[in-house]
């Protein structure tokens, strides 16, 4: 009978349990504060235009400025190096060896044709001298007895041997002359200086060429053999570029086409010129052809042959908008620029406001780069050309100021 009585017990213990569990979970009255929570913390909707004054922009280093038009859609890159052509390059040498007995000139120095740049000593050129004026003397006589023959002959009273006699003699001497006269130019000695026993023991080395003295290889004192080259003299008024172009690209080169230069270790160094010759041969098995181009050099900045370029030939005339490379912000995937959207001028400053504008990119050359906006922009338009990355950050940083 008792295991009946707790039959009845157990089940209502788990009815009440069941109903108190259900009046802790759900069944207790709400309060006003247990509400679902609203977040508070949302990131702040970025602002659409960055405003910024005058004084802002120059102290953070902001440039603006119109879209420029580049050719760098037609161009081919090629790379070479300054050159002069063979007559602008000299080398100094001597015909005749001897002892440097002075050096006149330093290395760097400005030089003009003609201009004495050293001089030789050499104990022969006293006795080419000496045949010379020996020479001189005996054909006074010989000229006399020319004239003397040649007076019998057209008197009928000579005999056509000796006539031919002396007129032979006559001719070999005159030419003995002229070969030592031509002897004595070579060595810069005017034959007329010496005709009153002027003897001399050295000879001039003279320029060549007007241009700058190179590196100068022989010493005072030094002994040096005929050909010798002593030193060089560069004129570089005629600099011009060797460009190497390849065979895939060499069908699109003109000549009359206009390149530009950058000096590859000079910064931002820039120059202009045209194509004015395209050889015919390869280059060893590079299969690379080299092409001169001409400089303008009216600005007379300071071009040193061998110096190496990196060029770009305009093979085309169709200008493309392009803006310089750090004017493009890549985000997200995406690329953009920053314009001006609206220019608003107060009592004491100036202010810009910029907006994004999304652009497709292409050519990159030489430190600007092709844009393609993907909308349409207004007429005119300038952009932030520096310190574009700023704006970036500005807008990556929402309305806070800084």
């Amino acid at each position: 009978m008792q295991i009946q009585k707790y039959k009845y017990i157990i089940p209502a213990l788990i009815i009440i349990s069941v109903g108190t569990l259900a009046a802790y979970s759900g069944g207790s009255p709400k309060k006003e504060n247990d509400s679902p929570q609203v977040l508070t913390n949302v990131r702040s909707t970025k602002p659409d235009n960055i405003t910024l004054t005058e004084a802002q922009m120059k102290n953070v280093g902001i440039e603006i400025g119109p879209i420029a038009q580049k050719n760098l859609d037609a161009v081919i890159k090629a790379n070479g190096q300054l050159a002069v052509p063979p007559q602008n390059r000299a080398d100094v040498s001597i015909l005749s060896g001897g002892v440097i007995s002075r050096i006149s000139v330093l290395e760097g120095q400005q030089v003009k044709r003609g201009q004495v740049l050293a001089t030789i000593s050499n104990q022969d050129l006293i006795k080419i001298q000496q045949d010379y004026l020996a020479a001189k003397s005996n054909f006074t006589y010989v000229q006399a007895e020319f004239n003397r023959q040649r007076q019998l002959q057209d008197a009928g009273a000579g005999t056509g041997k000796s006539f031919q006699s002396a007129q032979a003699t006559y001719n070999a001497e005159f030419s003995r002359i002229k070969a030592f006269e031509s002897q004595l130019r070579q060595l810069n000695i005017t034959p007329g200086r010496i005709n009153n026993g002027n003897i001399v023991s050295g000879f001039p080395v003279v320029s060549p060429i007007t241009g700058t003295v190179g590196k100068i290889s022989a010493n005072t004192g030094a002994f040096v053999q005929p050909g010798t080259s002593i030193m060089e003299v560069v004129d570089n008024s005629k600099i011009h570029c060797d460009l190497t172009v390849f065979e895939k690209d060499l069908m699109q080169v003109k000549l009359g086409q206009k390149v530009n230069f950058q000096l590859t270790n000079q910064g931002d160094m820039m120059i202009t010129g045209k194509i004015n010759g395209i050889n015919k041969s390869f280059e060893n098995e590079s299969k690379g052809v080299i092409v001169h181009a001409e400089i303008d050099n009216r600005q007379h900045k300071n071009l040193i042959p061998g110096m190496y370029v990196t060029a770009l030939i305009s093979v085309g005339s169709h200008p493309v908008p392009a803006v310089p490379v750090e004017a493009v912000i890549r985000s997200g995937g995406r690329q953009y620029i920053y314009i001006v959207a609206s220019e608003e001028a107060g009592p004491n400053k100036t202010s810009f406001a910029f907006k994004k504008a999304e652009v497709a990119t292409g050519v990159m050359e030489l430190g600007y780069i092709e844009i393609k906006p993907m909308t349409s922009l207004p007429a005119n338009a300038k952009a932030a050309l520096k310190g574009a990355f700023y704006l970036e950050s500005k807008a990556e940083g929402g309305s806070d100021d800084d």
